[in-house]
């Protein structure tokens, strides 16, 4: 099912342990026989969210690269996407035509944004066991991503979280963007985020898609080994590091 043109591009983003590599492997379970998908992974150090992946069976592994970003992780996705840009290239070439690439950043703060330089859309995962209060708090990856998926919401009885209240504080919290419930146990809700990606691929091919930036990550700190570190602003034509 090839675009006749590059692939769409989608960044998935999210703090640590939300499910963000789960939510791809939904995506490729429900859509590989569909469409022909590539992933690329950004680890600080690692590939361990490219094995767990490739591990996982979703896809072929040659489809699955691993970026190794050395940095913070937003710094790759938001900041310089350089070192992203280059893999993605590379594997279209490699697997011309690809219909959709889904880069997952690396572990990050609430405010994670992908440049619309690298990503054609982005959804952000949060998870009810990181508590039922974490949508309110917003932020430009909660609050303007062009979906906001709430995770592993089978878990809500075993962490005392009220998942409709936590779904209808993230409506609220993006003044009627989409939001998106999703469990790997509930079919229904993972065929529902195959619905949207791909309601977002017919209207990327038709040309009826423009990516729409998030805006910059808000300020925040980087500590360091020493119980120092700096502020990081990410701060368009500004000096990104403050110490």
């Amino acid at each position: 099912m090839s675009t006749g043109k590059r692939a769409l591009r989608l960044g998935i983003a999210g703090p640590v342990g939300t499910g963000k590599s789960s939510s791809i492997a939904n995506i490729c379970t429900a859509l590989a026989q569909e469409f022909r998908i590539g992933v690329i992974t950004n680890d600080i150090y690692t590939d361990e969210d490219a094995r767990f992946l490739k591990a996982a069976g979703v896809l072929p592994d040659e489809r699955i690269r691993a970026v190794e970003t050395g940095a913070c992780p937003h710094t790759a996705i938001r900041d310089d996407v350089s070192m992203n840009l280059l893999a993605v290239e590379a594997l279209e070439e490699d697997f011309d035509p690809l219909d959709i690439v889904l880069i997952e950043s690396g572990g990050d703060n609430l405010t994670a944004t992908f440049s619309p330089a690298l990503v054609d859309a982005q959804l952000f995962v949060l998870d009810v066991a990181g508590g039922g209060d974490v949508a309110r708090k917003g932020g430009p990856g909660i609050g303007r991503a062009d979906l906001l998926v709430i995770n592993k919401i089978d878990l809500g009885p075993h962490v005392d979280v009220d998942v409709d209240l936590m779904l209808d504080d993230a409506k609220k919290a993006r003044e009627g963007g989409p939001v998106l419930g999703v469990s790997r146990k509930v079919p229904d809700t993972v065929d529902a985020l195959a619905a949207w990606v791909r309601e977002v691929h017919a209207r990327f091919v038709k040309g009826d898609h423009t990516p729409v930036d998030p805006g910059p990550m808000a300020p925040h700190f980087h500590a360091d080994e020493d119980g120092e570190g700096y502020m990081h602003t990410h701060a368009e034509g500004e000096e990104a590091h403050q110490h």
